[in-house]
Parts: structure tokens; sequence; C-alpha cells
């Protein structure tokens, strides 16, 4: 008789309840409802691309924090940064109520800039702990499990964020939505984040390991943690991808706005379908990131982003439609790929960080692949700016700025899934046997046969 599965540790409910308000929360805030705001003001590609960028630049932050964390505390230490950062989102809320005579659009933007410099300062900081606590909370056996329902939970709240965007903001053409509609977004986001608070409250706080509290006072051993040769490895990967397509998503909204003149409401739509893809991962994954390990996830994520990526060139070439469809499927992939990819790396971060210094090895990983997470947008930016007046057609298809940006970013898509196949993990099953399992799932079978 087989061993019953091993169970998540009690209270993890209010972990799930965290994400779902939290993810209300940060998404108006930290994506296309704010990047559509900032460009309501004017702002260009360069512009977003910093906007995108400053949330993983300043994870740069986790550095000096991380040797903090065990001598405070796991739940004390991000309790005290998410409530700081709800006070910036509140002073967020305001900022578009302060047009007209009181500041022109590019000293509010340049207000925007600002306040969200301060939000993600403090979330860079506090969010040392954050790896750490799940690492102590939940054990080895259904560390996947968990990610699989916490990544639900986390696309389940997004999805409700821009869905109440996107009715909210309506049909409106940009320039014709009234600031006053980005301030009731805005406050909502803070009512969000306070309200996650109290789930965060109630998390349990696992015991700190005397080794973290004791590595925490020694002087940090930099050179090791990086000769590591299954975390450098890793930290590869992690830093590739981030520089590859770290912007995709905004140049995908400045794409839609630009080229494509949809409104506001109806790129919010679109975009929502990310989080369908993402909550779709726990039907697709499930017990399988368990059973068949962390490395077959991360290339099958790989191969999707490839296929998305495609999808984008053909459309900004001209060579496809810009069908609501088909943007509806390539956000739907973007959304599964991502939390295939986000959960996959995470597990493997879990299973081979030691204990020993276990908060400085995860503040390296979050800040090496935040770091060029945030410079990627900002390249990718400068790039499509500097491209804007190129339009030729060759092969039959329009290169533009967009095509060609698109195009870079897949050819960066297919030099990750090179490094990936480095990654160490002993138990890790080949992707093919992960394949084969999910074509024969029952409704996986059923749809090729239709």
């Amino acid at each position: 008789m087989n061993a019953p599965a091993p169970s998540l540790p009690p209270g993890l409910n209010n972990m799930f309840g965290f994400q779902v308000f939290n993810s209300l929360s940060f998404q108006i805030i930290l994506s296309s409802p704010m990047l559509l705001y900032a460009k309501s003001l004017g702002a260009s590609a360069t512009v977003l691309g910093l906007i995108t960028g400053m949330m993983p630049l300043l994870v740069i932050c986790q550095i000096p924090a991380a040797k903090h964390v065990a001598r405070i505390g796991y739940r004390r230490f991000i309790f005290t940064g998410w409530g700081t950062r709800v006070l910036f989102i509140f002073m967020l809320a305001v900022v578009p109520l302060m047009g007209g005579q009181w500041l022109s659009d590019s000293r509010r933007l340049g207000l925007v800039l600002l306040v969200l410099f301060g939000f993600n300062l403090v979330r860079g900081i506090s969010s040392a702990a954050w790896l750490p606590w799940i690492t102590a909370l939940i054990p080895d056996a259904v560390r996947g499990r968990y990610l699989t329902r916490e990544a639900a939970f986390g696309n389940l709240g997004s999805f409700g964020a821009f869905l109440l965007a996107a009715i909210y903001l309506g049909q409106q053409p940009l320039g014709k939505i009234e600031s006053h509609r980005f301030a009731v977004l805005f406050a909502f986001s803070a009512v969000m984040g306070a309200i996650s608070l109290a789930f965060l409250r109630r998390i349990p706080e696992p015991p700190v390991p005397e080794e973290e509290i004791r590595g925490s006072r020694e002087p940090v051993p930099w050179k090791t943690i990086i000769g590591f040769e299954p975390f450098r490895k890793l930290l590869v990967v992690n830093a590739v991808i981030a520089l590859a397509i770290g912007g995709l998503g905004t140049f995908v909204v400045d794409f839609l706005k630009t080229d494509g003149a949809l409104s506001e409401g109806r790129i919010l739509l679109v975009t929502a379908m990310t989080f369908i893809g993402g909550l779709s991962s726990l039907w697709v994954i499930g017990s399988r990131l368990d059973r068949f390990g962390s490395r077959p996830v991360i290339q099958f994520a790989l191969a999707g982003f490839f296929l998305v990526l495609l999808g984008w060139v053909l459309i900004a070439a001209r060579v496809l439609p810009m069908r609501l469809e088909l943007m509806f499927v390539l956000h739907f992939l973007m959304g599964l790929c991502g939390a295939l990819f986000g959960m996959g790396m995470t597990r493997l971060a879990m299973a081979i960080v030691p204990v020993m210094g276990r908060s400085h090895f995860f503040a390296l990983y979050s800040v090496l692949g935040s770091v060029t997470l945030g410079v990627s947008p900002v390249l990718w930016g400068g790039v499509i700016d500097l491209l804007k007046p190129l339009r030729m057609t060759w092969l039959g298809a329009e290169w533009n700025a967009f095509s060609i940006a698109f195009a870079a970013m897949s050819v960066g898509g297919l030099v990750t899934l090179g490094f990936c196949r480095r990654l160490v993990e002993p138990q890790a099953a080949r992707v093919e046997d992960l394949l084969r399992d999910l074509f024969q799932q029952p409704l996986v079978r059923l749809w090729f046969r239709r």
C-alpha cells in the first residue's frame, strides 16, 4: 500500500489568502494599469522600461538586508516592509488628482517615478526574508505542491485585478480617461494591500535555524557561495532569461497601444488572460513538479516561451492579423509558461541552497536575477525607441522596432534553453517523460483526437 502523501503544514491557508489580496494590490501598481497611466502622461518606451525595471533593480537591497533577517525574524521583517509599501500606494492614489493647475503631466510623471522608487526600495529590502521563510516553513516533499497552489492563488488575484481595471477604465481612448479613475484604481490597490497584511500576520513563524543565526553574525563568504557549482549554474539561467525577455510584458502593452491602437479596457482584458494561463498551471503541473523535478518543467516552459515570442514576431511583422482570439492565446501561454518557469526555478533553488547562509544564498539568487530583470526593460525600451523610425519589408514581413525586438528576445530564450541543460538536479526526470505523462491525460488526448 502506498504511503499517504505528506500534507502541507497547518496555517498555510493564510499564505494563500495573502497571495490573493497581495496580487489584487501590486498588479495595479507594478504592471499594465500603471504603465497605461504613465503613457497617458506622455511616458516614452524608455520611461516605461524604467518603471518596469525599477522593482527588480531595487531587489539589490536584499544583499545588505539579508544579514538582519535571522535576527529580526521572517514574519516581522516582511510585515514591516509590506506595511510601509501600503503607505506609498496611498500616496500614489493622490497623484492623479493633482493635475490641471496643480502639476503638469511631466511633473506628475516625475512624482510617480519618485513614489514608485520609495515603494520598490522598501519592497526590495523586505523581500530578503521571503524565500528563506517559505523554505523553512515548507517540507521538501511538498514544495512543488505548495508552489503550484501559491501560483494559482496569485494568478487568481491578478486576474481579478486586471478584470476590474479593464471594466472600470472601459473602452475610452487613453487621452480621454479621467484622472480620477486612475486615482480610484490606486486607492483600491492600497486597500487590498492593507487587507493582505491581516493574512500575512497569521502565517506561521518557523524557528530560525541556529546555523542561520550564527552565519548572519559572521562575514559573508560570497566567493564560496558563488563557487557552489549547482547554485552558480542556477544563477546563470536566472540571469540570462531575465536579460533576454525581461521586458516582454511591458512592450507587448506598448505594441498593442502604439501599433494596435487598442483601448485601455481591451488591453487590460487581453492581458488578464496571462493570469488565466498562470492559474491553469495548477492543472498542468499539479503534483508533477514534485514527481518529475524542476529541470524538465523549466525546459518545457522555455520551449513554450519561444513559441509565444514567435507568435508576437509574426503579429508585429504583419504576417499574422492582430486578432483578439490570437492575442488571448498568446497571453494565456505567456502566463502558463511564466508560472511554470518561476515555480521550477524557485523549487530548484529551495532544494540546492544549504541551511548555513540560506538568507545570503537567496539574496544573491534574487538580486542577480532581479538586477538583470531590471536592466532588461530599460535596454529593450532604448532599443525600441531607437528603432521606431525603421520600417522595412523583407521576406514578406515588416521589420519594425517591435518585430525586431521580439525576434531578438526569442533568440535569447533559445540561448537560455541551452544553459538549462547544465542545471544540476540528480533526481530530475527527462523532459520527454514529463511530456509523455502530460499527453496521457484524458483531456489532452481528447483534444488531439478532434
